[in-house]
């Protein structure tokens, strides 16, 4: 069913993949972490997919290491460069990324409102986790290619990137989850 949500997900990864954006990806980590965020998190929030099963604990934990494991391999440095300068890498990370959001999103909205939360928790907890090792890393990660297109060092692109990726993406995930307990944190009405 077409929501006003799925269509502006749609309309989302539409206007990032098709505007120069994704071009812009190879001289800047900070335009690259942005791509990312959309790609994984915020269009999969917006399109609203659902499992056709509710998964159990175990499930949750696996979609969680798979998301994991997706987003962290991209992030060693030879896949990431791949990424970041072929387009062939570039169109396989964004598969895989959307593919990886799309299953955190579908259990989140599939598991129950804790099941739910749960597994967002997690994703906000390793998002978190590897923004801060971005960020805080003593030399740029991925050389020189992080500087370009904001005056800054490769060693200050890179210290962005990771706070936008543990700020923005563990934001974007802890909301969520936070909507999904939302029911449970509200105040009884009259017990004031």
């Amino acid at each position: 069913m077409l929501t006003l949500p799925r269509i502006l997900g749609a309309a989302l990864l539409a206007a990032v993949w098709l505007s120069p954006l994704p071009d812009y990806t190879a001289g800047s980590i900070i335009i690259h972490m942005g791509l990312h965020l959309i790609v994984i998190a915020v269009a999969p929030a917006l399109l609203g997919p659902r499992l056709p099963v509710r998964p159990g604990p175990f499930g949750l934990v696996v979609v969680l290491l798979v998301e994991m494991v997706v987003v962290w391999a991209w992030h060693a440095p030879a896949a990431h460069l791949w990424a970041r300068l072929s387009g062939v890498g570039l169109a396989l990370e964004q598969a895989s990324f959307l593919a990886a959001g799309l299953l955190v999103w579908a259990a989140a909205r599939s598991a129950g409102r804790y099941g739910g939360a749960l597994v967002l928790f997690g994703t906000v907890m390793h998002m978190t986790l590897l923004g801060a090792l971005i960020g805080l890393a003593p030399r740029p990660i991925y050389g020189a290619l992080c500087a370009g297109w904001f005056g800054l060092t490769a060693i200050e692109e890179q210290q962005v990137a990771g706070a936008l990726m543990a700020v923005a993406g563990g934001a974007i995930y802890l909301v969520g989850a936070l909507l999904r307990l939302a029911p449970d944190l509200a105040e009884p009405e009259g017990s004031r």
